[in-house]
């Protein structure tokens, strides 16, 4: 059996993650001619070519975009299997990428982050703040923490705990045009649309009795970040659904109030990713483990 050239792989996904060949061999700590030959190398022996190269820009064909991600698997399988014998005598020691959304991530993460790194002082973070979606495993992200109702995926996902929206307004709002009685009230409402899900222009609703419904939502405002809804929302401008973690102190000063709270709004919960694969370096461990311990807490103090 010929075995596979497993530094060429680990050499193909340096290049992905660095999107050119200059980069991965300065990440490498070897020539760009290396990394050349052995993309040359990969490309005779798959039969197929990897990228399109042209004096300004390097992109992945086809074949290429469709192979990336077992390359970063063979990486970070090889890589953690080295970094485990290595930590086996030693404190777990190096760099955890983590990616979070923007608000949740300020809130509650970085906070369990510096709490974590006092213990583990050898361990270096770079956080990510978006609640844009991230390629976990294209941008090399050890760690990412992610509020929705999950897809079926390649990913390791473990749930952390529920996330509870409600449907919210100024009461100088529902004062004017009227407090929704049922969900489909909501299709005369201005209902503003949180773009970064599947479909946002409908909201699906579920009661404890099993009835459920679903209204088409239409408004003044559409945008990825629900703090950007909040400042329209005080002044009287519509309705939104957001999560609890958003809008606790406007819901606790009065400057929001809640409606339709005997309806479930949405099954979204805080789950922690991670890239494909069994074998993490002991430092991403340590880290899972600290992260799902403080979160889950976290996520029962948003519904005491």
């Amino acid at each position: 059996m010929k075995l596979p050239d497993f530094e060429a792989w680990a050499v193909f996904a340096a290049v992905v993650e660095h999107r050119s060949f200059s980069g991965a061999a300065d990440a490498l700590a070897v020539s760009k001619a290396t990394v050349s030959k052995a993309i040359t190398r990969l490309e005779g022996r798959l039969g197929t070519t990897l990228f399109h190269r042209t004096s300004r820009r390097l992109t992945l064909t086809d074949s290429g975009r469709s192979l990336a991600d077992h390359a970063q698997r063979i990486l970070n399988e090889g890589t953690a299997a080295e970094e485990a014998a290595f930590e086996s005598a030693s404190a777990p020691a190096g760099l955890v990428r983590v990616a979070a959304p923007l608000t949740f991530g300020i809130q509650a993460v970085a906070p369990a982050l510096a709490d974590f790194m006092k213990l583990y002082p050898g361990i270096k973070v770079e956080l990510r703040l978006s609640d844009a979606f991230v390629d976990i495993v294209g941008e090399g992200i050890d760690i990412a923490l992610r509020i929705a109702e999950l897809p079926d995926s390649s990913l390791r996902a473990r749930r952390l705990g529920p996330v509870v929206s409600h449907i919210v307004g100024a009461p100088d709002y529902f004062d004017k045009h009227g407090r929704p009685r049922h969900p489909a009230d909501l299709a005369h409402h201005a209902c503003f649309a949180y773009t970064n899900t599947a479909n946002p222009d409908v909201w699906r609703f579920r009661k404890a009795g099993g009835e459920e419904a679903a209204v088409r939502i239409d408004g003044p405002i559409r945008t990825d970040s629900g703090d950007a809804m909040i400042p329209a929302l005080c002044a009287g401008l519509g309705v939104a659904r957001l999560p609890d973690f958003l809008i606790g102190q406007e819901l606790a000063n009065g400057k929001l109030e809640a409606v339709l709270e005997d309806w479930s709004v949405s099954a979204a919960g805080l789950h922690l990713l991670t890239p494909p694969g069994t074998l993490r370096p002991a430092r991403v461990e340590a880290l899972i483990e600290f992260l799902s311990d403080r979160l889950r807490k976290t996520c029962g103090e948003f519904h005491r």
